[in-house]
């Protein structure tokens, strides 16, 4: 889903819902079940999310609204991804390293 927003640092709540058409309530409970979701609260209390976090729930909208799965599917999924994202890193980062090994050596 593509979402338009204005280029702000901060979206509100009700910015946030009406972008995905759906309840601020239900962002809320998002919040409670992702832990990838964690906006900031001001004094008041009111959530002012990033456009990292609207990234985060587009990513969850889509696992749950457009592909059907439930909650603790989109939780295994992204829980997957990420170990798999680090496991890539690490491999790259040992290239790396035996790469550098090698140029050491040929010195």
């Amino acid at each position: 889903m593509k979402i338009n927003l204005q280029e702000k640092r901060y979206y509100s709540i009700g910015e946030v819902a009406s972008k995905f058409n759906v309840n601020p309530s239900l962002i809320r409970f998002w919040e409670q079940e992702f832990k990838l979701l964690n906006p900031k609260k001001n004094s008041r209390g009111n959530r002012k999310f990033t456009n990292t976090d609207i990234e985060n729930i587009n990513k969850i909208y889509f696992l749950l609204k457009e592909k059907g799965y439930t909650i603790q599917g989109a939780k295994d999924y992204i829980r997957n991804e990420k170990t798999s994202k680090k496991l890539d890193i690490v491999s790259k980062l040992r290239q790396i390293k035996d790469k550098l090994i090698e140029i050491r050596d040929q010195l």
